[in-house]
């Protein structure tokens, strides 16, 4: 009789455990590393906040979270997660190391990126060697802010050696660090541009947040934050793939058909910061950034591989194929099942 029983409650656990998987039941696990706090990835934290993952019927394990979009890439190299909020131009550095990584959706078109100096900076773009023997607040090494300091320096034929280039992380604690003259110039998105106004803190003095400004700073646009994952993960979980990409397209909707305020509503603090009377400004200011259907532009992509090659040695001699580091099919599959 006790035998027969411990059996029975074996059997009844086993069960559980196959039937209870996931927050709701059946849901499919994922996990996903998030970059940063950057509004660039406003539409995965949209995604989150309105259980638009759930409601595809997937259990979305959010793992490295705030700790720079390098540290996100090195994390799915590793295996440590499933798939990556980072920015493209990562994609394009995998390739060039034979790594097939690759985006499947695009949340951000544009860069979002601004420098910015305290009142009294002496920096002056038109006269570039003005920032020679400053220190440049960046969100980490080898992140896209790193980027953007390398391309400014190498398009004006000043050594890397003549500026000290400074991880400083994202929002207010990048914002911080300028205001207490840790560093001279900041290199972040919003909402610490808006942070730094607001606060009295400095002033932007490149601003690559439009498609003008992005042309100005980089000679095209330069797509940002994508979903991203090796290829193996695509070929061998394409369900799963299709069902973030859909909830993805959930929360673009939502941030095009909803004011900043609205959306600034729908998140939780975590996710917000500063105030959000301030927070719902940033939001309006990138706006622009965000696409609509998550679709990659190839024309778009040629503007951070030109980036990339004027300073990376590993990517100016490689033969890239930008086919190898995005794919639309995803969200074709996802929108032809809009319905389902």
């Amino acid at each position: 009789m006790y035998k027969r029983f411990i059996l029975a409650a074996c059997a009844a656990a086993i069960a559980c455990l196959a039937g209870c998987s996931g927050r709701g039941g059946g849901e499919e696990t994922v996990r996903i590393s998030v970059g940063s706090y950057n509004l660039n990835n406003l539409p995965f934290f949209i995604a989150d906040a309105n259980g638009y993952f759930e409601e595809v019927g997937l259990d979305v394990r959010t793992e490295n979270f705030a700790q720079g979009g390098s540290k996100v890439l090195q994390a799915l190299v590793a295996g440590s997660t499933d798939v990556a909020v980072g920015f493209y131009d990562h994609t394009i550095q995998m390739q060039a190391k034979q790594k097939n990584v690759v985006g499947f959706v695009l949340l951000s078109r544009n860069s979002g990126l601004v420098l910015a100096g305290r009142p009294d900076s002496t920096f002056d773009p038109a006269a570039p060697a003005s920032i020679r023997g400053m220190k440049v607040g960046i969100t980490a090494p080898g992140s896209s802010s790193d980027f953007f300091v390398r391309h400014f320096l190498a398009q004006h034929d000043i050594p890397v050696d003549d500026v000290s280039i400074i991880g400083v992380g994202s929002g207010a604690a990048a914002v911080a660090a300028l205001d207490q003259g840790k560093v001279d110039l900041l290199v972040n998105y919003d909402p610490a541009a808006t942070l730094i106004a607001a606060r009295g803190v400095g002033r932007i003095i490149i601003d690559a947040r439009s498609d003008e400004g992005a042309r100005a700073v980089y000679g095209g646009i330069y797509p940002t934050s994508v979903m991203y994952a090796e290829q193996s993960f695509l070929d061998e979980r394409p369900e799963a793939a299709e069902k973030i990409v859909r909830a993805q397209l959930k929360a673009l909707a939502f941030i095009a058909d909803h004011s900043a305020e609205e959306i600034v509503a729908a998140l939780p603090d975590r996710y917000v910061s500063g105030d959000r009377e301030i927070y719902a400004q940033a939001v309006e200011a990138a706006r622009a950034i965000f696409t609509r259907d998550g679709r990659f532009e190839p024309a778009d992509l040629e503007t951070p591989l030109m980036v990339l090659r004027e300073f990376n040695a590993d990517i100016a001699s490689a033969e890239i194929d930008l086919g190898k580091t995005y794919t639309n099919a995803f969200v074709d599959r996802a929108s032809a099942g809009a319905g389902r």
